[in-house]
This record gives structure tokens, C-alpha cells and sequence, in this order.
């Protein structure tokens, strides 16, 4: 029987790329802190939700492919996100519902079907001190995490104060028509961006008209892309100004670059469009290779999509403890500080 201890495990392999992520560092850009957090917001508040979290405790996050982790301690675990054929003791297990998973056991990870990314939650989040209200890791600054950088083999990971109701999560799923498909090629939908002016105006129709490809150059920074080039027509120096996850900025190559988590604060390339919210756990499963059309989507219509999109999560698997969600607000997600 579980005896509701915080969860303890050993990190065995570390995976390609597992860092400790929760939702963001908000607030902090104007002092040139990244806000960071996890690529695939929805994924993660998914996982979060099914073993009991709050919406913004740390999960991990799984980039292509996964750690093995051994556990020292019964505990309720949750898998979302990318489909990186996750087992426990060989045994493969199902994604987007809660586990039990016991002392002694392995989980583990193999071949990417769908996606590059997976969120592993831990009931009671994954512990790690909080550096300016986040635990996100900022590995290119040392921040936050675990020592501020990815796993690595012999790392011991804890979790929080596990919840007394948390066996009662056991077997909850997030219901099917909700769990997204991952594509290599997607449509993501674009509002105009601060500086689309300074393009020519054939700029905007050669975006949506074109096919992008993620090019080898793209972490979590932000995704170089290749395609039809966008030719400005202002001039070549602009004033640095704040980034937003989503910004498409172009340099002066033509060639657009997707700013994803760990973008820089400010940028001095004009941003011709943005990805709108509900569209940016999508651009988060990319992966190098994969192909991006962009389609015209008005604010208005944004805010519709993302509202209805959080209705039906929260009507299909409600928050654990509304009173202290911290996702960000709909004119929150776009900031520029």
C-alpha cells in the first residue's frame, strides 16, 4: 500500500535532453532572465492533472529519447506528450493516464513514434528549489532545475508532499478525442507580427505560401528555418525589443527562426508574425526534418480558439487546485516583459 512518502528515484540514463520544467519564468525579462518552462504547455498541464498537481508543478521534460529512471519508493506517475514508447520493467505502458508504479521498478524508455517531446509528472511535482517563482531549467545560464542543467546518470530526483488522495488518481485519462496528434507536418496558425511592416508587401503571402523545414540548427531556443526567403523592405538595423515564445523573427538571411522556452529576452530582428497559443504545443513536438505551413488566424479569433480549448480541458479534466493555477493569461502568453 502506498505509503504517501515523497517519491525518490535514481536517474540511471539521462536521456538526450531531460531537464526539470514547469510552466515559465514570467515576470523577469526585462531584467534578461529567459522564461523558459516546458516547450508543450498543454502536455505538461495534462500530466500534472492526472496524478493530482497543480497545473504549474515540475514535471520533466523528455527530448527524442527518454531517461531510464529506477524508483525507490511507490508513487503515482503520469506520461504525455510525445509517444517515446515508455515501459516499466519492459512492460509497455499506456500514455496520458495515471500510473502506479512501485518500489524497485525501472521505467524506461524506447523508440520516438509521435512527437519529440514526453512530460514525465510525479504525484506531488518534481522537487527543485524555486528561482524567481519557477523551477524551470535555463541549462545555457545554470537556472533553476536540478543544478541548473540536464539529467545526468547517478542524479537523485525527489518529489514533493505527495497528496493523501493521490491513489485515487490511479487510472484517471485525459479522454481521447482531447489527446493530440503529432504530425511532420503541421499548420500553425500565425497573427501579424510588430514589425510586419518593414517587409515587402509580397512578404506575408510568401510565408503562408511557402512549406518550412526545421532545420538541424533548432533547440529550445528557437527553430531555424528553411524555405522561401522573406525580403524586407525597411531597413537593415531595428532597435532590440522584447521576444515572445511563438515570434517568427527574420534575419537578415530571409530565412525565419521560430523562438520557442528558452529564447532570448529581447531580439533585434523584425518579427513578421507570431504562432497563436493554442498552436504552440504543436511547434513544440517538431522535430529537425520536420515541415511547417503557416496559415492567417486574426487576435479575436486567437483568443476564441484558446478559450474554447481551455473550457473543454477543464470540463474533461479539471484543475487539482484552482485556486493556484498560474498559467498565464490570454494577454500574458504574448508579453513582451
Amino acid at each position: 500500500m502506498m505509503d504517501h512518502q515523497p517519491a525518490k528515484i535514481l536517474v540511471l540514463k539521462s536521456g538526450w535532453l531531460t531537464t526539470v520544467q514547469d510552466l515559465g519564468r514570467y515576470g523577469y525579462q526585462h531584467y534578461g532572465v529567459s522564461v523558459s518552462g516546458a516547450m508543450d504547455s498543454f502536455s505538461t498541464i495534462v500530466a500534472n492533472r492526472l496524478v493530482g498537481n497543480p497545473d504549474q508543478a515540475a514535471v520533466l521534460e523528455l527530448t527524442l529519447k527518454g531517461p531510464e529512471l529506477r524508483f525507490e519508493r511507490d508513487t503515482v506517475v503520469a506520461i504525455t506528450g510525445a509517444d517515446l514508447s515508455p515501459s516499466i520493467n519492459g512492460h509497455n505502458v499506456p500514455m496520458w493516464e495515471s500510473l502506479a508504479i512501485q518500489r524497485g521498478q525501472h521505467l524506461s524508455f524506447g523508440m520516438p513514434h509521435a512527437g519529440a517531446r514526453a512530460y514525465l509528472a510525479l504525484a506531488g511535482g518534481v522537487e527543485a528549489p524555486l528561482v524567481l517563482g519557477s523551477r524551470s531549467t535555463h541549462y545555457a545560464s545554470k537556472t533553476g532545475g536540478l543544478h541548473g542543467a540536464p539529467l545526468k546518470p547517478g542524479d537523485i530526483l525527489y518529489s514533493g508532499t505527495v497528496r493523501p488522495f493521490v491513489t485515487q488518481q490511479i487510472g484517471r485519462r485525459l479522454p481521447v478525442p482531447l489527446r493530440p496528434r503529432y504530425e511532420h507536418s503541421v499548420t500553425l496558425r500565425i497573427t501579424p507580427g510588430p514589425q510586419q511592416n518593414v517587409f515587402g508587401n509580397e512578404a506575408p503571402t510568401t510565408l503562408t505560401g511557402t512549406t518550412y523545414t526545421v532545420s538541424p540548427q533548432s533547440d529550445r531556443m528557437g527553430y531555424r528555418l528553411a524555405g522561401s526567403k522573406l525580403v524586407r523592405k525597411g531597413p537593415a538595423e531595428f532597435v532590440s525589443d522584447g521576444t515572445s515564445m511563438g515570434a517568427l523573427q527574420v534575419p537578415s538571411d530571409g530565412q525565419p527562426i521560430l523562438l520557442m522556452a528558452d529564447r532570448q529576452t529581447t531580439g533585434g530582428y523584425p518579427k513578421i508574425a507570431v504562432v497563436i497559443s493554442v498552436d504552440l504545443p504543436f511547434a513544440a513536438q517538431l522535430a529537425p526534418g520536420d515541415r511547417i505551413a503557416f496559415a492567417p488566424c486574426t487576435v479575436a479569433h486567437a483568443h476564441t480558439l484558446l478559450r474554447a480549448h481551455r473550457a473543454q480541458l477543464d470540463a474533461d479534466l479539471p484543475p487539482c487546485d484552482s485556486r493556484s493555477q498560474l498559467i498565464p493569461p490570454l494577454n500574458h502568453r504574448h508579453e513582451s516583459f
